[in-house]
């Protein structure tokens, strides 16, 4: 059963009577919610109802769509009534997770936690539990399709010969080396940095991988050279693509600095998190001055992104940008198929902890790769 919780007066407890009778005879009797009556997990945005995915995954379960905790008593009452949360883009910080009275595990849609209080939660003996396998192969194929696009210059020549007048195969955009004889650098070699890899070993790029919280022999296995610095990695690769969250280590990675370290010539390629790039103004003096030869970016510092010479310069499709820099609205991960799966495994994990009491993909119980 799904119930988008009202502004104003809900009865918690009588709603969930009124469930457990609504559900029928058909549906067992469980008792894990803290009250003893069924369990209520408590969708916190994005996911419009119904819950139909989640319900499915998890049928032991209702399901509650919640509304901002600050706007109303009836409101916060709602979210303290929650055994489980599902967790798309709200804050859970710390005064989010003081009005969790009930609750015994929150489980994040996708994969970052750079919005979680990780340290609040762990105050109150709840659980982090991320979603990370949900978008592997649509975030990969999209890396590997912007990493081509880059290599073999698909958009420049597309908005390059748009204006050719005279002639037509004698334009050639220079220089354009053979992708064998290109580096790719991969930073992250997690689970989507590993797919990507596997899926460009064909194309004859020599692959190097830079990725600190792989075991020491990872390479081996995966197949890459391995590079033990970031900066390392940087000045030999001709396309750098970035497969790692949003941490403290990682905010800001993509500096003035780090910019400076590549390969003069290279293209950067971003699928992970907006916030890897230290802001819109290293990557815009990166690419003026020639430095950074195209970047790829399915994610921003800023969603939507603001005000910025850089996107204004994108958006009329400026000289100077005009081929080179490729922007994609966040899509990486999405498939219908891949929607679903996110939707099914965070309830499953959900119902893993509150009626089986286990834990997987749990944030913090040992260093958590680096890498998606």
């Amino acid at each position: 059963m799904d119930v988008h919780l009202p502004q104003e007066g809900r009865d918690l407890d009588g709603h969930r009577r009124q469930a457990v009778a609504e559900a029928g005879e058909g549906v067992a009797d469980t008792t894990t919610g803290n009250d003893g009556t069924r369990p209520l997990v408590g969708i916190t945005d994005y996911v419009e109802p119904p819950a139909d995915l989640e319900r499915e995954a998890f049928p032991e379960a209702e399901f509650c769509f919640l509304d901002d905790w600050r706007a109303s008593p009836a409101n916060r009452d709602a979210w303290r009534g929650c055994d489980a949360l599902l967790v798309w883009h709200w804050p859970v910080d710390r005064e989010t997770v003081a009005v969790l009275d009930r609750c015994r595990i929150v489980v994040r849609y996708g994969v970052g936690v750079d919005l979680v209080d990780l340290p609040a939660l762990a105050a109150r003996g709840i659980p982090l539990c991320n979603t990370p396998d949900y978008g592997t192969e649509e975030v990969a194929d999209t890396a590997c399709a912007m990493i081509l696009a880059v290599q073999r210059k698909i958009v420049a020549y597309d908005r390059a010969c748009r204006a050719y007048t005279e002639g037509w195969q004698e334009h050639r955009l220079v220089p354009h080396p053979r992708t064998s004889d290109c580096t790719l650098g991969v930073v992250g070699v997690g689970r989507i940095g590993t797919a990507v890899v596997n899926r460009m070993k064909p194309f004859g790029f020599r692959i190097l991988g830079y990725d600190p919280y792989q075991p020491s022999g990872h390479e081996k296995a995966v197949g890459y050279a391995r590079a033990d610095r970031l900066d390392e990695l940087l000045a030999q690769a001709d396309i750098v693509t970035l497969h790692c969250p949003l941490t403290a280590e990682t905010q800001g990675m993509m500096s003035r600095e780090a910019f400076a370290a590549m390969k003069p010539g290279a293209a950067l390629v971003n699928t992970a998190r907006g916030g890897i790039l230290d802001g819109l103004d290293p990557l815009e003096e990166a690419l003026r001055g020639g430095r950074l030869a195209a970047a790829a970016l399915d994610v921003l510092p800023d969603e939507p992104p603001k005000q910025h010479p850089l996107v204004a310069a994108w958006r009329a499709d400026a000289d100077g940008v005009r081929g080179r820099l490729l922007i994609t609205p966040h899509a990486a991960w999405y498939s219908e198929r891949g929607w679903v799966e996110m939707r099914s495994k965070a309830a499953e994990t959900a119902r893993l902890y509150l009626m089986e009491g286990r834990l997987r993909n749990r944030i913090g119980d040992e260093p958590w790769s680096r890498s998606e």
